[in-house]
């Protein structure tokens, strides 16, 4: 019983917060956080490697291992897959272990003309670190994006659950 009770807690540690912080019809503003106990840098490291944890449900050819973040002003978050080829954001903000920040629309998105930035923060606490996601979304949509903004935020939340859950794994 004592496991279980464990077992529980570790899932608990392991979920991201989020929050739609807000929302109207031309934009909205995601913040999802996470825990891990690991250095900044070492969660930083892991985010980089972007195809050992991103959620395959949510790429254009159905393959993590295609997805590849450059970490440097001007770098892609990429998805190629042979001639099939996806620049997902544009990165614009690089400090190691501390925060990378990119531009662009994720998923559908794109083709809706919208824009977004955002940022991936690794801040250190007394036992690991805390993750900061933080996308803006800003443009036009046909009935506004107040409704958008929720789909994201699950979507998004999924993906830093992801990499928490990678992190705090018995193999890393």
């Amino acid at each position: 019983m004592n496991w279980v009770f464990s077992t529980f807690l570790f899932l608990l540690s392991a979920v991201a917060l989020a929050d739609v912080t807000s929302k109207g019809d031309t934009g909205f503003t995601l913040v999802i956080t996470g825990e891990v106990k690991t250095t900044p840098i070492e969660a930083y490291d892991q985010f980089i490697r972007i195809d050992e944890w991103w959620l395959e449900g949510h790429t254009w050819y159905g393959r993590s291992e295609n997805l590849s973040i450059e970490p440097k002003a001007g770098g892609c978050f990429c998805e190629i897959s042979g001639d099939n080829q996806v620049l997902h954001m544009l990165v614009s903000y690089v400090q190691p272990g501390v925060e990378l920040k990119m531009v662009g629309g994720l998923g559908s998105l794109q083709m809706m003309g919208i824009h977004g930035g955002m940022s991936w923060r690794f801040e250190p606490i007394a036992d690991g670190t805390r993750i900061i996601q933080t996308y803006n979304v800003t443009g036009y949509a046909p009935g506004g994006l107040k409704d958008v903004a929720d789909i994201v935020d699950s979507i998004q939340t999924s993906q830093l659950n992801a990499l928490v859950n990678k992190l705090s794994s018995d193999n890393h």
